[in-house]
């Protein structure tokens, strides 16, 4: 049995910094990448580097935690 990619694991993630990504430096940021089943979270230092992956529901969960704070 030969197990395909879905189109959306073949397409390169859109990455976009957060808006809650305030400091004074511009290159310390946290960049994410939203897709259907993922919502992919980086350091914007370090793109080639690790990534998280959270369900949708998950990511929405905490930044409207991380909002109330």
């Amino acid at each position: 049995m030969t197990d395909k990619p879905s189109v959306e694991d073949t397409r390169e993630p859109v990455w976009f910094k957060s808006s809650y990504s305030d400091s004074s430096s511009g290159n310390d940021c946290v960049e994410v990448a939203p897709t259907p089943r993922t919502v992919h979270v980086r350091d914007s230092k370090c793109t080639a580097g690790p990534l998280l992956g959270f369900a949708p529901a998950t990511w929405t969960a905490f930044v409207a935690y991380a909002s109330r704070r």
